[in-house]
Protein backbone atom coordinates (compact mmCIF):
# COMPACT_ATOMS: atom_id res chain seq x y z
CA UNK A 1 0.00 0.00 0.00
CA UNK A 2 2.79 2.21 0.81
CA UNK A 3 4.43 1.12 -2.59
CA UNK A 4 1.01 2.14 -4.36
CA UNK A 5 0.60 5.87 -2.29
CA UNK A 6 4.07 6.75 -3.11
CA UNK A 7 3.43 5.99 -6.75
CA UNK A 8 0.40 8.02 -6.64
CA UNK A 9 2.18 10.90 -5.10
CA UNK A 10 4.58 10.87 -8.12
CA UNK A 11 1.88 10.50 -10.40
CA UNK A 12 -0.18 13.70 -9.13
CA UNK A 13 2.93 16.24 -9.33
CA UNK A 14 2.79 15.17 -13.20
CA UNK A 15 -0.67 15.61 -12.84
CA UNK A 16 -2.05 19.43 -13.71
CA UNK A 17 -5.20 21.50 -13.90
CA UNK A 18 -5.45 24.97 -15.00
CA UNK A 19 -7.57 27.77 -13.62
CA UNK A 20 -8.55 31.18 -15.86
CA UNK A 21 -9.36 34.20 -14.18
CA UNK A 22 -10.37 37.57 -15.40
CA UNK A 23 -11.96 35.75 -18.86
CA UNK A 24 -9.24 33.81 -19.01
CA UNK A 25 -7.04 36.79 -19.47
CA UNK A 26 -4.80 35.45 -16.44
CA UNK A 27 -3.92 31.47 -16.51
CA UNK A 28 -2.66 29.71 -13.67
CA UNK A 29 -1.53 26.02 -14.07
CA UNK A 30 -0.63 24.04 -10.76
CA UNK A 31 -0.11 20.11 -10.67
CA UNK A 32 -1.84 17.07 -7.70
CA UNK A 33 0.85 18.33 -5.53
CA UNK A 34 -0.73 21.83 -5.09
CA UNK A 35 2.16 23.39 -6.42
CA UNK A 36 1.42 26.66 -8.54
CA UNK A 37 3.76 25.16 -11.48
CA UNK A 38 2.94 28.44 -14.35
CA UNK A 39 1.54 31.62 -14.43
CA UNK A 40 0.79 33.28 -17.69
CA UNK A 41 -0.64 36.68 -18.12
CA UNK A 42 -2.16 38.47 -21.50
CA UNK A 43 -0.47 41.54 -21.63
CA UNK A 44 -3.64 43.77 -22.70
CA UNK A 45 -4.31 43.19 -18.62
CA UNK A 46 -1.64 44.59 -17.55
CA UNK A 47 -2.50 48.60 -16.40
CA UNK A 48 -0.03 50.34 -14.48
CA UNK A 49 -2.53 52.46 -13.54
CA UNK A 50 -4.76 49.60 -12.17
CA UNK A 51 -2.39 46.98 -10.56
CA UNK A 52 -4.53 46.43 -7.68
CA UNK A 53 -7.25 44.81 -10.48
CA UNK A 54 -4.14 42.19 -11.89
CA UNK A 55 -3.04 41.68 -7.96
CA UNK A 56 -6.67 40.50 -7.33
CA UNK A 57 -7.02 38.33 -10.88
CA UNK A 58 -3.18 36.62 -10.44
CA UNK A 59 -4.90 36.12 -6.70
CA UNK A 60 -7.78 34.42 -7.36
CA UNK A 61 -6.40 32.09 -9.81
CA UNK A 62 -3.67 30.95 -7.62
CA UNK A 63 -6.21 30.25 -5.11
CA UNK A 64 -8.30 28.53 -7.71
CA UNK A 65 -5.31 26.21 -9.23
CA UNK A 66 -3.93 25.23 -5.80
CA UNK A 67 -7.85 24.47 -4.81
CA UNK A 68 -8.25 22.20 -7.91
CA UNK A 69 -5.06 20.42 -7.42
CA UNK A 70 -5.58 19.46 -4.14
CA UNK A 71 -9.08 18.37 -5.04
CA UNK A 72 -7.95 16.16 -7.45
CA UNK A 73 -5.11 14.81 -5.03
CA UNK A 74 -7.97 13.96 -2.12
CA UNK A 75 -9.76 12.28 -5.37
CA UNK A 76 -6.59 10.01 -6.63
CA UNK A 77 -6.65 9.50 -2.60
CA UNK A 78 -10.08 8.45 -2.16
CA UNK A 79 -9.96 6.23 -5.23
CA UNK A 80 -6.55 4.55 -3.99
CA UNK A 81 -8.11 3.70 -0.79
CA UNK A 82 -11.28 2.83 -1.29
CA UNK A 83 -12.60 6.02 0.70
CA UNK A 84 -11.28 3.92 4.05
CA UNK A 85 -10.20 7.21 5.46
CA UNK A 86 -7.38 5.68 6.94
CA UNK A 87 -5.35 7.68 9.81
CA UNK A 88 -2.14 9.40 8.46
CA UNK A 89 -3.51 9.51 4.95
CA UNK A 90 -5.25 13.00 4.87
CA UNK A 91 -4.20 15.96 2.33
Amino acid sequence: MQEEMARTQAELQEKTVEVSAGGGKVKVVANGAGDVTSIKIDKEIVDPNDVEFLEELVLSGVQGAIEQGKALAQSEMTKMTGGLGLPGMGL
